[in-house]
């Protein structure tokens, strides 16, 4: 281990309250913390979605009744069980029924093409999934060439009426029926089944319970790819409980001012199948007994807009681009905002236009974090009392060591450019069937090379500098898309921008830039007058490109490898 690592400066950064260490061992899996919950918790909201309300009890019953179904099929102990769906109640029951009986969690992204599908589902050796109707024509092109034996149908009308007792009111009269035509061929021994009968038929079965240890697989949370195929990142149960645990203990200061009597309301936009929100709201909520407020469809704004209108939220996990869209709303900017006291923005680099934006709009800093899907997520975050924006990623978690490293695996100094290199329980064991990937990403010492490049400061807070791809070189120069991005987007005729590097014959590389605009007179001259304010000569843009809107990932990223292509 080295000097650095083993003196940790974060630690004299850390809030009062926060311990530099917490027991991730509490819990064996994540079973034994839903169940906690499903006990303390019974008696309230679980989510909410569209008006209508599932109980913790609820969850608790119908995960039991999918599991103990899922079990009846014969599926084998460690089997892969894909969940293919938006934000919507069935999801939380899903993720539930899978883990309690013994399965692995296969998060699949419901907008993927065809070609994506068969991937994931080929790569995971997926046996069963749960999929919204409105998605499964896209299964339906896939379907055969894969080892899928039992197909789970939810649709948007499930779990209306009552449920044991407990009241789960779906309104259905807000959804538009969006069903594309779909045929699923039942040879080959392969089930259909709807998932309210798949409830129903569990309801006269026992969940089995097998004993579920810490180094058990939970899920396999697929990355995007940018650096090639596809990979499934292997997080075991004990990586999610800890990163749980780790972020229970930095939230836990805000939680104590908020009272711990009271249910609190956490803003579910980003979609359950990412790593953010599957942690930071699905299973940290249930931890905190807390309502995920389910937004299906984060991207129509007026809806979202609305939808919060009716609710006093408490905590709003975002990235750059939600908040940004939500600060720049004039409707958003009229709604109440008094309760809410943790936005915690992560995904992407929050910009400093778009935090200032959001606090002048709703009274609360955005508090940025920094995590990735092969560390569950949660590496660093920033302190909640500090309400300045600070560009910088935050601190290690408690439990965490982070080392800043050169190409060949040295420390740097305090201050230098590296590699974020990762070492703590959250880290994942590996990609799925893939160790020669694996090998690349861990050192010796069980540091995961991120392949972001960062600066650690004398107080330990980090700066990400950039992707190591994304980085240009201009006539030997190195140029970060992020600091261009960040400066740019202050200047008040600019609602987005991307800059990627380009060939160019004199430098080798030039930086273009792309820009959506707030104010329809923005013109090219404006952003090259602005940029020469701001940048030495090599960082200013060459090329300026104008756009209506910028390629996004469905979390909301800006995919800079679309705009190369």
């Amino acid at each position: 281990m080295s000097h650095r690592s083993a003196t940790k400066p974060w630690l004299k950064s850390y809030p009062p309250s926060v311990p530099a260490e917490v027991d991730v061992m509490r819990y064996a899996s994540l079973v034994e913390i839903l169940e906690d919950s499903f006990r303390r918790f019974a008696r309230r909201p679980a989510a909410i979605c569209m008006n209508s309300a599932i109980s913790f009890a609820g969850v608790d019953e119908m995960s039991q009744a999918l599991g103990a179904w899922l079990q009846a099929k014969g599926l084998a102990r460690g089997a892969r069980v894909a969940i293919m769906m938006p934000n919507v109640p069935q999801y939380p029951v899903t993720i539930a029924a899978v883990l309690r009986a013994g399965f692995v969690v296969v998060n699949v992204n419901p907008l993927y093409t065809a070609r994506e599908l068969e991937h994931q589902l080929k790569d995971s050796g997926a046996e069963a999934i749960v999929v919204l109707e409105n998605f499964a024509h896209t299964l339906a092109e896939v379907l055969d060439r894969t080892a899928v034996r039992h197909v789970v149908l939810a649709s948007m009308g499930d779990l209306l009426g009552f449920w044991k007792g407990q009241l789960v009111n779906f309104a259905v009269r807000h959804v538009r029926k969006m069903v594309p035509e779909f045929s699923l061929r039942l040879d080959g021994g392969r089930s259909v089944t709807r998932f309210n009968l798949a409830l129903a038929e569990g309801t006269r079965l026992t969940l089995k319970r097998p004993s579920i240890g810490p180094d058990d697989v939970a899920f396999l949370q697929y990355t995007g790819g940018t650096t090639g195929v596809s990979k499934g990142a292997t997080l075991l149960h004990r990586n999610v409980v800890a990163n749980v645990l780790q972020s229970e203990a930095w939230f836990q200061p805000m939680l104590d001012k908020l009272g711990t009597e009271r249910q609190l309301t956490v803003v579910c936009a980003l979609p359950l199948y990412h790593i953010f929100a599957l942690t930071a709201c699905f299973m940290l909520g249930a931890r905190l007994g807390m309502v995920n407020l389910l937004i299906p469809n984060p991207r129509d704004i007026p809806g979202f807009v609305r939808t919060l209108g009716q609710h006093r939220v408490n905590m709003f996990p975002a990235v750059n681009t939600l908040f940004n869209a939500l600060a720049n709303d004039p409707e958003f900017a009229r709604l109440n905002f008094d309760e809410l006291v943790i936005s915690n923005g992560g995904g992407m680099a929050v910009q400093r236009a778009t935090a200032e934006r959001w606090l002048k709009v709703t009274g609360c800093p955005i508090v940025e974090g920094y995590g990735l899907s092969e560390t569950s997520p949660v590496v660093t975050i920033n302190r909640f009392d500090d309400d300045k924006f600070t560009g910088t990623i935050g601190l290690p978690v408690p439990s965490t060591e982070v080392a800043i490293r050169d190409d060949e695996g040295r420390d740097v100094a305090l201050g230098s450019p590296g590699e974020i290199c990762i070492r703590g329980p959250q880290v994942m064991a590996g990609y799925w069937n893939r160790p020669d990937e694996t090998s690349k990403v861990m050192s010796e010492d069980g540091f995961f090379r991120s392949g972001d490049v960062g600066v650690m400061d004398p107080s330990g807070h980090i700066r990400i500098v950039d992707r190591k791809k994304d980085m240009i070189l201009v006539s030997g120069f190195n140029v970060y898309p992020n600091e261009i991005e960040q400066v740019v987007s202050l200047h008040p005729g600019v609602l987005e921008c991307a800059a990627i590097g380009v060939p160019d014959d004199k430098s080798g590389e030039a930086v273009k830039l792309f820009v959506v605009r707030k104010d329809a007179s923005l013109s090219e001259s404006d952003v090259v007058d602005f940029c020469k304010d701001n940048f030495t000569a090599y960082k200013r843009p060459r090329h300026i490109e104008f756009r209506d809107e910028l390629p996004k990932s469905n979390v909301g990223k800006i995919l800079r490898r679309e705009l190369r292509a």
